[in-house]
């Protein structure tokens, strides 16, 4: 059996600020004693809850969980009523880890306290098996009510290892991010991979770009939307020119970001990829090639293909778009009571991600979106919806941009842009794509909006568009 977390077993020393999350402050060996004791108190469980807000009680739970071999929900802190219930009900969760009150989660659960006093200890729990389930992550609900994906200690390990290797990520490495810790990038990258690799771990409680520049770290952990901050205070970008790598994922990194990055930083971005169901299963290296836009190639224990819309694979040229189909070490092991779903995810070992993407003959993976909202299909034409977001990115009046398809009685669908910028002239910018790339990929119409809607990573809600 693999130790998962091997900081709960005293692998890693007893460093003074071993993990830190705003003000609050936990060695390892406190981190690990606080584990041992809340973990027998949850022994023999079937599924707890822990409200994921950015505080030193998160990580105190989920390690508690995982080294009582309990499966754990994290529920977002600004979960409505209805997604609570649905999360505590659907996953049956028997008890609710510290922080939080019966009436916040919208169901009566027992609580479990957190509170360790000086004297409190118990012995280190005898190390689940591998297959056991880790964690229940849920996904985002955008086409029908949140699936619980089952999230093995084996996938979590590997993953992890997998990141680490890529990354050359060691225990002299200072982690920084402030992430939520109800999502894969947050809770098992930033948390549980430190108390894997055993690097300190700072969390900011918010990515703003006056706490990154602040924290003196070695490994930075932000989505697209942080980075872009961070890039308009060229004082706090240019403090994280000491920082190793920093990282970037949950959404692509527009590519004028990426650019602007690395003139204030010196470091080109990593960028990776991944999903609940995935973990993360590609990236750029550490001492690799960093191309803006593409998300590198297969961790260790992670295989690829592209396929098209008949199931046939397709070339890897650099052009052809295919949806991207994933096998290997970190994949989840079902939706959770949900066989039809588990069963039609998958196309033998293979789990269909429903991104479209392309792969350059030297196996670096550009995501071009999702099949069913990022591939426009205008005029016997494949158009992606990304390729005309970052031309359009380019343009000087344009700040943020989405792209998508809307049904058209000619064209089966028309490409249409929902631009923020200053000064914007619809003409010039389809002009300006259409000047870029070829013609037939240009926006057909260009509205002007105040902001684009965005979940709690930063992904823009393309179908809250129309």
């Amino acid at each position: 059996m693999t130790v998962l977390l091997p900081a709960l077993h005293g692998a890693h020393g007893d460093h003074a600020a071993a993990v830190r999350v705003g003000d609050e402050v936990i060695s390892w060996s406190q981190l690990a004693r606080r584990a041992r004791v809340v973990a027998a108190r949850i022994a023999g469980m079937s599924m707890v809850a822990v409200e994921a807000t950015p505080t030193l009680d998160t990580v105190v739970a989920v390690a508690a969980a995982l080294a009582a071999g309990v499966p754990v929900v994290p529920v977002p802190p600004d979960a409505g009523p209805v997604e609570r219930e649905h999360l505590l009900r659907d996953s049956a969760a028997v008890a609710v880890l510290g922080g939080v009150d019966e009436s916040q989660l919208g169901r009566a659960l027992p609580w479990v306290s957190l509170a360790c006093a000086d004297g409190d200890d118990a012995p280190a729990p005898t190390e689940p098996a591998d297959d056991a389930t880790a964690m229940v992550m849920y996904t985002s609900g955008t086409t029908g009510a949140p699936k619980g994906v089952l999230l093995s200690r084996r996938a979590v390990a590997a993953g992890l290892d997998g990141l680490a290797e890529a990354w050359e990520w060691t225990p002299d490495d200072i982690v920084v991010h402030g992430l939520p810790l109800f999502h894969v990038h947050g809770l098992v990258l930033g948390v549980l991979g430190a108390l894997r690799v055993g690097s300190r771990l700072v969390h900011t409680g918010r990515p703003t770009p006056q706490a990154y520049a602040g924290a003196a770290g070695t490994l930075y952990f932000g989505v697209p939307t942080v980075w872009g901050r961070v890039c308009a205070e060229p004082a706090a970008a240019e403090a994280l020119a000491a920082a190793r790598l920093l990282v970037s994922g949950s959404a692509p990194l527009p590519v004028p970001v990426f650019d602007e990055l690395r003139r204030l930083t010196g470091h080109a971005a990593v960028e990776r990829y991944g999903m609940t169901e995935t973990l993360i299963t590609l990236s750029t290296r550490c001492a690799g090639e960093r191309r803006p836009g593409w998300v590198g190639t297969p961790i260790a224990g992670v295989h690829t293909r592209l396929v098209d819309d008949h199931g046939v694979e397709v070339d890897h040229d650099g052009g052809e778009i295919g949806e991207l189909q994933v096998h290997g070490d970190t994949l989840f092991d079902g939706y959770l009571g949900r066989p039809e779903a588990t069963a039609a995810a998958f196309d033998g070992p293979w789990f269909r991600t429903g991104d479209a993407a392309v792969i350059d003959p030297g196996g670096f993976h550009r995501i071009v979106g999702r099949q069913s909202m990022d591939i426009i299909k205008t005029g016997g034409f494949k158009v992606g919806a990304g390729e005309v977001e970052t031309a359009l990115l380019l343009h000087p009046s344009v700040h943020e941009v989405a792209v998508v398809g809307v049904p058209d009685g000619d064209l089966g669908q028309r490409i249409v842009a929902f631009v923020v910028g200053d000064g914007v002239d619809a003409d010039e910018l389809i002009k300006h794509v259409a000047d870029s790339l070829s013609v037939h990929k240009r926006p057909r119409e260009v509205r002007v909006v105040e902001s684009l809607p965005r979940n709690a990573m930063g992904k823009v809600q393309k179908h809250q568009l129309h």
